[in-house]
């Protein structure tokens, strides 16, 4: 019974959104980090399809109307820059530098931290990759020799983490500019970030969804460089 109820967009639909609605709801009222709504919408859905026994090709199949939205939430990204783009004329090339410091040093953490535990570098080019959207991730770590599947795990895991932990590190650092915040985000945390960024305000959501872009069209240039530096290593 449920399995076809999760198999019924009609049902699954309301289902998804109603979940990510209630978890909203509970973070604005608790403001507790581990709150967070995309941790407890993933948590929620993931144990309905699974204690269900439902398959979750069956449960995205019914969903895709959800996929097919990103599509139109990305034009959003870009009306919402064009309405902030007085805030970015004159930084352009503080922008552009922290893309690529951002880039780089995630890049080097990552793979650094692969070789200090002990990884081979298989291991360290899948997790290079980490801090650009799943798509571009996966392409470079296939690219690079890596585990694209385990790139993906990993993409999502440092998405949700750095759109958790990064109210608190911009309060306990005392980091006010809005267009840190945004460059942070979307450096960082790719599009789990951006979405935290838009709940702190325009400026911070244009921001972010410009750094999301910026990431992988830098990480994509650097990663290759870093490729040649680990084969020498």
């Amino acid at each position: 019974m449920m399995q076809e109820l999760l198999g019924n967009p009609i049902f699954s639909l309301p289902l998804t959104l109603g979940v990510y609605f209630l978890a909203q709801w509970l973070y604005n009222r608790t403001r507790l980090t581990l709150l967070n709504p995309l941790i407890i919408t993933l948590v929620v859905l993931i144990a309905i399809v699974e204690l269900s026994g439902t398959d979750y090709t069956l449960y995205r199949e019914s969903t895709k109307m959800i996929d097919f939205m990103l599509g139109p939430s990305v034009v959003a990204l870009g009306y919402m820059l064009h309405e902030e783009v007085h805030y970015i004329k004159n930084r352009i090339f503080s922008i552009l530098a922290s893309t690529v410091v951002g880039s780089a040093v995630g890049i080097a953490s990552a793979a650094g931290i692969i070789f200090l535990m002990g990884g081979d570098l298989q291991l360290a080019v899948t997790m290079q990759p980490k801090s650009v959207t799943t798509p571009i991730a996966m392409a470079l770590s296939e690219q690079s020799g890596g585990i694209p599947s385990l790139t993906a795990v990993v993409v999502i895991i440092a998405g949700v983490v750095g759109s958790m932990m990064a109210p608190t590190v911009f309060r306990v650092l005392k980091i006010e500019s809005r267009i840190a915040k945004g460059l942070a985000l979307g450096t960082s945390s790719h599009g789990m970030g951006t979405v935290t960024a838009i709940q702190m305000g325009t400026v911070e959501g244009a921001i972010s969804g410009m750094a999301i872009g910026l990431m992988g069209a830098v990480t994509a240039l650097l990663v290759p460089l870093f490729d040649k530096l680990w084969a020498l290593l």
